[in-house]
């Protein structure tokens, strides 16, 4: 089977969460498929990283740490911005386009076998096929450690069949209602379903509810909680302080780790990226307590290495072009982060919005959030059933009273913000993430 053709029998099998039925979250499920596979997610250790916001940079830096350290290293994260290879790599590079044909076609008719023995009820859903894809992966490529993003909550999610040497839990805010519950408290008792009996637990004080739960659990299970504060530095009042301009923009600030005093220096901007490091150093202490060789001089070094696109990525201003911001803010409190990070970075510069959003998030809320920092708004839509059209944001953005202008694609929105930005403005491409993937791959952004 072509590279081709197996993407595209992976797109049919539907959008993630797009109608998706109550059957896709069953982990008795995958673990017939990986049973048969012979339990790949049992040949390597990993960490598992749950959260609303912020767990794909804390796996993005973690992996990064552990790379540096020596250690081969799986990632999977998602979703993806471009190429559905981004979701798993090793030291950093992607599957290649052949190792994703020849383990998908593995995959495939190991399920399809399953389904016609009737030892599954169906087909194994977009997210459970990758899923087991990036298990035979990292266990064919012997990896020392794997890194795994949840893809959403946790408790009934694919990748919360292996047994972590580590939980994580980041940031937890209302996202996905229609799936883990209306409440921060339901929806927290989601993520905590990745802590194990007598494991080891990293995570951030938050939200008083959100502490509730993941504390009570901990109790419960009998577990280890580690606390990743010690790794925060003070952001308030002279967070702006810690922002420094290279190659677009820098945090950097001194911080003891491991008795050694290093120098953090990280693309990753924004005052809830100092969170996400922190959950990361904390992560990499744990680890090498459990043997894995990690020092002090790697984690400084791991965390300048870091790339995770599209979050606060600049591209600086060239040609006659404006300076443009690329951000994923598809919850409120995404959207509340960008708005720190905008107002530190660019207060006294015009902003230009390019913002598209899926149909099923709060729009309303996100708009009425960012939009009153922008100029003007360009509303449009990603190519993706999911997607809510720039009619229906500007119906969602009413209450902002903010300029709003319709664009039919990406192109054109980008056309637009060029226009009315110039040479001297900022265009900030927020919203969902396909949003973002389409403006990097119209724009020549290497991902």
């Amino acid at each position: 089977m072509s590279y081709e053709t197996a993407v595209a029998r992976m797109y049919a099998l539907g959008h993630e969460l797009a109608n998706a039925p109550a059957h896709k979250f069953d982990l008795e499920h995958m673990r017939v498929l990986l049973g048969a596979l012979n339990h790949p997610e049992r040949r390597f250790p990993g960490v598992l990283i749950a959260g609303t916001n912020g767990k794909g940079s804390t796996a993005a830096t973690l992996a990064s740490i552990l790379r540096t350290s020596g250690l081969p290293t799986g990632l999977y994260t998602s979703p993806h911005l471009v190429r559905i290879n981004e979701r798993i790599r090793i030291n950093g590079a992607e599957i290649s386009d052949d190792d994703f044909a020849l383990l998908h076609d593995v995959v495939d008719r190991t399920a399809e076998r399953l389904v016609e023995e009737r030892e599954l009820p169906w087909h194994p859903s977009f997210f459970e096929m990758l899923t087991a894809i990036a298990f035979e992966y990292f266990a064919q490529k012997k990896i020392e450690i794997a890194v795994l993003e949840v893809g959403m909550g946790g408790r009934l999610d694919a990748t919360n069949v292996i047994e972590p040497r580590v939980s994580v839990i980041t940031d937890i805010a209302l996202d996905h209602q229609k799936f883990l519950g209306d409440t921060v408290t339901e929806i927290a008792r989601e993520k905590a379903g990745i802590i194990r009996p007598g494991g080891v637990v990293v995570t951030l004080p938050q939200l008083p509810q959100a502490n509730d739960v993941i504390g009570n659990t901990i109790l419960e299970l009998g577990a280890q909680g580690v606390n990743a504060v010690p790794y925060v530095p003070p952001v308030s009042p002279a967070s702006d302080r810690y922002l420094e301009r290279a190659e677009g923009l820098i945090a950097r600030y001194p911080l003891q780790v491991m008795g050694k005093q290093i120098l953090v220096e990280s693309a990753l901007v924004g005052r809830h990226q100092l969170r996400n490091i922190a959950l990361a150093i904390a992560t990499a202490e744990v680890l090498s307590h459990q043997g894995f060789a990690i020092t002090p001089e790697a984690i400084e070094r791991g965390i300048r290495e870091t790339r995770w696109p599209g979050r606060f990525q600049v591209m600086p201003a060239k040609r006659g072009e404006p300076e443009y911001v690329f951000d994923v803010a598809h919850n409120p409190a995404g959207a509340w982060a960008l708005r720190s990070a905008l107002s530190a970075c660019y207060e006294d510069r015009p902003l230009t919005f390019v913002f598209g959003a899926m149909r099923d998030k709060a729009i309303g809320e996100i708009a009425e959030i960012l939009f009153p920092l922008a100029g003007r708004v360009i509303a449009t839509r990603a190519d993706n059933p999911r997607s809510a059209t720039p009619d229906e944001i500007r119906e969602a953005a009413a209450r902002t009273a903010s300029d709003i202008e319709d664009a039919a694609d990406m192109p054109s929105a980008l056309d637009r913000a060029r226009s009315l930005a110039g040479p001297e403005g900022v265009v900030v491409i927020t919203g969902s993430i396909y949003i973002v993937g389409e403006a990097m791959r119209a724009l020549g952004v290497r991902v």
